[in-house]
């Protein structure tokens, strides 16, 4: 693990130690709970569906290639 991320993960261990704000450590854990939520049962039956589709058609082939797309919507860009 990169040396830097554990300095940062030691330096939050101990900020968190000596915070006293109720406030700010309840905000800390709904972010905790909010990584804890697995985003596909957050997204709509359409787009899970759409999802779905799409991996469906790269599986079978159904790609256009990006250089494609570009030329098409590029007058948009």
């Amino acid at each position: 693990m990169d040396l830097s991320l554990e300095n940062k993960k030691i330096e939050l261990i101990q900020w968190l130690s000596t915070l006293n704000d109720k406030s700010l450590i309840d905000k800390l854990m709904e972010l905790r709970e909010k990584e804890k939520t697995d985003w596909w049962n957050e997204i709509s039956a359409d787009e899970r569906e759409s999802i779905e589709k799409g991996i469906q058609d790269a599986d079978n082939g159904k790609l256009t290639s990006h250089s494609t797309v570009k030329g098409i919507y590029e007058k948009w860009l």
